[in-house]
């Protein structure tokens, strides 16, 4: 799970250092709008993507779908602590 701190960590940096080139920093500087259409259409193509046989495309969408929402989570001021410590609360 040490991958998903290093991702967060990677789009932190892009929010700070705005790097010619990012996807991950036109997506900050398009803003929160943006960000929530993104999560939006990745959300769906999970959707449709589990519909299908295929684990392989549920796998990719999901991968993609995950990244969207650690931008959100960076605009938004979440770490995956907050996220942890809410499931945990859960349980």
């Amino acid at each position: 799970m040490d991958i998903l701190q290093q991702l967060y960590d990677t789009v932190l940096e892009r929010k700070d250092e705005k790097q010619e080139g990012s996807y991950t920093c036109y997506l900050f500087e398009q803003g929160l709008d943006k960000i929530l259409k993104k999560c939006g259409e990745e959300c769906s193509e999970v959707i449709i993507a589990a519909k299908n046989p295929n684990t392989e495309e549920l796998k990719y969408e999901l991968a993609d779908f995950l990244y969207h929402a650690m931008v959100l989570m960076a605009e938004r001021g979440l770490t995956w602590d907050d996220i942890i410590r809410e499931l945990s609360d859960r349980h």
